[in-house]
This record gives structure tokens, C-alpha cells and sequence, in this order.
């Protein structure tokens, strides 16, 4: 492993750091990054995302995705754990702990609908999770989040607790911007991907292009990852360590809720039988929240300075940090395992 690869929980502390001091001591630096906008998303980030999820989605197989989607146990599983389990478990914990601070109740569901569609590759390439299988469930995650996002907001914050008798809250979002942010952060790196493999093979040969290309465009993508994180939290370092009582009150919900999607996810990944890579791949696209739109979504209908938004930033400052632990956790397990290669 080279030594981004073996430091990498290390430089990813160092850029949040790095995120917060520079959004919170140089003025006019968060307004300058979010000057510029693509689908409600900071132009740097959006750069960063893309930058990030390109070598991993290069490196997919495309000509093996057709055992991933024969398999009816991981399809099934990914889409009650991100479209049942995940929204219902997120609302639950924001009422539970969150009960006198509704804005940041709010955006935490918000949080809880958007299912990863980014990020996510990452964290399963790191863990040697199955590409294949990543590409064809965030591809998933992605249609039915444009079909199920406003639907399901309309249900967990208005519906729902009407029929419980709670304080309910409209939100008013629309199917175009969920569409556009997923055309974005995976259509093009997934087209840009598929094209070079294609274009790769053709030409040199797939020796040449997983031998010689791959390694030279890899490491783009731990860089793009730590730059996205140093914009991320320099866009919100003034608002995170400015009310840290708030912050800390908002991470609660969001460890239990990164914790129980992943280790349930696990757990049952192993228990329907799939293999080590299959049910991390699950687990991590179980357990990742798509933090771009829940931002976009929450500045948009609440707007920048709101407590929804804030609960929105906060969710990469925990996710970013539980996840990587979390890869750790995974490669830990995959030793010990027992079934399945």
C-alpha cells in the first residue's frame, strides 16, 4: 500500500482540520467557495466528487454487472435497508433524541432520505468491497431517489407524524433538482468510466489498461476525496465551531444511526449468504447518506443559515470519520471470515 493509502484515516482527520480553521479564520472564504453552484452543490465540491468517484468507477468491470443484477438476495436487501430501514430508523432516532430541536429533527430526516450515491464507492473500494456491485446499487439508489425522495419527505415529515400526532413540516422539493444532482455526481463519472474501459480495452488491451492505466489514474481518486473534504468544511467551519453544543447534540442520532445501518447491514449480508464483498458493499450503501442533496435540499427549502441545513453539514463531520472506521472494521472482519470468498 503507498503511504496515502496506509495514512489515510490520518489525512483525512488532517483535512477536516485544516476545512475548519480555514472556513473559521479566513473572511470571505466560505461565501467565495459557494459562489459558484452545480445542482445546488459548491462548484469546488462538485469538482472534488467528480475528480473522487472517476478511478473507481474506471476501475468496474462493466461486463460482469449482469451477476450482480441476477442477484435477486442483494438487490432485495439493498433496497428495504436504504428505502424502508434507513428513512424509518433515521426518523425514529431524530424524535427520540432530538425531541426540542425541530429544525435539526428535520434535517436529519431530510439526511436519512437521500441515499448515497457518491462517496460511497469509495469507502467500498477501500474496504474491497465488490465494484461491480457498487456500481449497480448506487445506479439503483440513484433512480429511486429521483422517483421516492419528495414522497417519502411528504410521508416522514408531514404524514406520518400527523398520524402520530406530532409536529408536522412541509417540504417542497422538486423531482428536477433531485434528477439533476444525480446526473451529475453519477451519470458523468459513471459514462466518463464505462467510456475509458471501453476505449481502454479496445485500443491497448485490458493488460495495459488494468496493468499501466488504472494505477496511474488511482490515486486521483484518495485526492479527490480529501480535497472535497477541505472545501466541504472550510464552506462550513464558522456555523460547526460556532455553536459546538449544537453540533454535538445533532452527532448523537448520526453515530447510532451510521453504527446500526452498518452493522445491521452486515449482519444480514451474511446471514442471506452473500460473500465478503457483496455484503460490504451492502452494508456501506446501506449506511452512506448522499450529504450534497440533503445539503441542497435543506438550503434551498429552509435556507443557508437554518438549523436543517446545519444538521445537513453535520452529517459528513460524523459520516466521513465512522466510515472510515468503519473500513478498518470491514478489512478486520474479512480475515475472520467464515463462508462465502
Amino acid at each position: 500500500m503507498s503511504t496515502l493509502d496506509r495514512m489515510l484515516p490520518v489525512w483525512i482527520l488532517v483535512a477536516m482540520a485544516a476545512g475548519l480553521l480555514a472556513g473559521r479564520l479566513v473572511p470571505g472564504l466560505g461565501p467565495a467557495l459557494d459562489a459558484v453552484t452545480v445542482s445546488g452543490v459548491s462548484l469546488p465540491i462538485a469538482l472534488g466528487l467528480l475528480v473522487m468517484m472517476y478511478p473507481v468507477l474506471a476501475k468496474v468491470r462493466y461486463d460482469r454487472m449482469d451477476s450482480v443484477v441476477g442477484d435477486r438476495r442483494l438487490i432485495v436487501a439493498s433496497l428495504v435497508l436504504n428505502w424502508v430501514a434507513g428513512p424509518a430508523l433515521m426518523f425514529a432516532l431524530a424524535w427520540l433524541l432530538l425531541p426540542d430541536l425541530p429544525e435539526y429533527r428535520t434535517g436529519l430526516i431530510v439526511v436519512g432520505l437521500a441515499r448515497c450515491i457518491a462517496m460511497v464507492v469509495i469507502w467500498n473500494d477501500l474496504a474491497c468491497g465488490d465494484r461491480e456491485a457498487a456500481a449497480v446499487l448506487v445506479a439503483l439508489n440513484s433512480v429511486f431517489q429521483v422517483i421516492a425522495f419528495a414522497a417519502l419527505g411528504w410521508f416522514y415529515l408531514d404524514l406520518l407524524p400527523g398520524w402520530l400526532g406530532l409536529p408536522v413540516t412541509d417540504l417542497d422539493v422538486s423531482p428536477w433538482q433531485i434528477a439533476g444532482s444525480v446526473l451529475v455526481f453519477l451519470g458523468v463519472p459513471l459514462v466518463a468510466g464505462y467510456l475509458s474501459r471501453r476505449v481502454g480495452e479496445s485500443t491497448r488491451g485490458r493488460d495495459w489498461y488494468e496493468s499501466r492505466f488504472l494505477p496511474r489514474v488511482g490515486p486521483l481518486a484518495l485526492y479527490g476525496l480529501l480535497f472535497t473534504i477541505v472545501v466541504l468544511f472550510a464552506l462550513q467551519g464558522e456555523a460547526i465551531t460556532s455553536r459546538p453544543l449544537d453540533v454535538a447534540r445533532i452527532a448523537v442520532p448520526l453515530l447510532a444511526y451510521f453504527a446500526i445501518m452498518w452493522a445491521g447491514s452486515f449482519a444480514l449480508g451474511k446471514a442471506i449468504g452473500l460473500g465478503y464483498a457483496r455484503t460490504t458493499t451492502l452494508a456501506f450503501t446501506a449506511a452512506g447518506n448522499n450529504f450534497e442533496l440533503a445539503i441542497a435540499v435543506a438550503v434551498a427549502t429552509f435556507g443557508v443559515t437554518s438549523g436543517q441545513a446545519l444538521a445537513g453539514v453535520v452529517g459528513p463531520l460524523i459520516e466521513v470519520p465512522v466510515l472510515v472506521a468503519l473500513v478498518s472494521v470491514s478489512l478486520a472482519a474479512r480475515r475472520r471470515w467464515k463462508g462465502p470468498a
